[in-house]
């Protein structure tokens, strides 16, 4: 497993070397001067010149490409234009933010998902199974944006019943934090709930007709026992692969959401570097999305290994 491991990290480093060539170039190509952005219309043509020496922006794209990688290479991600601040401080201070939404997004996805999913192979072909794959198909399909605004339009605007804005305050009770998640939560979690819905289905089909499963119902065993324990069991695997793709995914997609409901999170901070053209602060997040969703499929190529021994990883036979 370990060889395996370190196999994957030295594959994911070119990846990681597109990643950050790719968002270099298309960065520069953003219309828009960085140094006007800042200064602002008003500047006169000497303050724009002193303040691109200032950036290192005088330089070629070359050059700013070549000390950009070295920074990397240090472990420096550069300063922040506009935040006058390193680019790994600004990220670890909203990633908290972001992750307090994917994950309980996710959560409310693996619960909610995959119990419809159970429910629906269980009960095949019935009523109920088609209006929930109706269901999951409709929410796999939902733009994240355009629900947000109907989330909010619905709730806060015409319901009144919840705030369609910011994150809430500590100080004012668990509460108003609550109040602030359940919109953007429920939105972010559309699209893996669907998706938990439709693999768990498909993978509890192929369990609970397969001979093992009809075995225990030889033994007399009770059902719930059967499918809770036993089936939903067997049929993991390709749940877990899902669950590493959608958390990736959903961290991505918190991008939208936050922009929607001005969470303070790295959604609104990419959001806000790409209208100020601060071009550092948008590499550096972008290349941490990146080592996100390289950590993550790691994850889960490790955990299906230790749930599902028999399938190997090797550079002769693939998995």
């Amino acid at each position: 497993m370990l060889k395996t491991i370190l196999k994957r990290i030295l594959q994911s480093i070119p990846t990681l070397l597109i990643v950050i060539t790719i968002t270099f170039v298309l960065t520069r190509m953003i219309p828009g001067n960085p140094a006007r952005t800042i200064l602002g219309p008003q500047a006169s043509a000497q303050d724009i010149a002193e303040m691109e020496i200032k950036l290192g922006l005088n330089k070629s794209k070359l050059e700013q490409y070549a000390d950009y990688m070295i920074g990397i290479l240090h472990g420096d991600f550069g300063t922040s234009y506009v935040y006058n601040r390193p680019v790994t401080s600004l990220i670890a201070e909203r990633i908290p933010n972001t992750l307090v939404i994917t994950l309980t997004s996710l959560v409310i996805a693996i619960f909610i998902g995959v119990g419809i999913g159970v429910l629906s192979a269980i009960k095949q072909y019935s009523i109920l199974d088609y209006i929930f794959m109706i269901l999951a198909l409709v929410g796999v399909s939902m733009p994240i944006f355009w629900l947000g605004l109907m989330l909010v339009n619905l709730f806060s605007v015409q319901l009144g019943w919840l705030p369609a804005l910011g994150m809430g305050s500590m100080s004012k009770g668990i509460g108003d934090v609550i109040s602030h998640m359940v919109l953007p939560c429920f939105c972010l979690a559309t699209i893996p709930t669907a998706t938990f819905a439709r693999i768990t289905r498909s993978s509890m089909l192929e369990v609970i007709h397969s001979d093992s499963i009809k075995a225990l119902r030889a033994r007399g065993i009770k059902e719930s026992s059967i499918i809770w324990k036993h089936a939903l069991k067997n049929a993991l695997p390709p749940i877990v692969t899902v669950l590493g793709l959608q958390l990736a995914s959903a961290f991505t997609g918190a991008i939208l959401t936050e922009s929607i409901f001005s969470w303070p999170g790295m959604g609104t901070m990419i959001v806000s570097a790409i209208d100020n053209r601060d071009y550092m602060l948008i590499q550096g997040t972008v290349l941490f999305i990146a080592v996100v969703f390289v950590v993550v499929n790691l994850l889960v190529d490790v955990v299906y290994m230790i749930i599902n021994p028999r399938v190997s990883y090797d550079s002769k036979g693939g998995n």
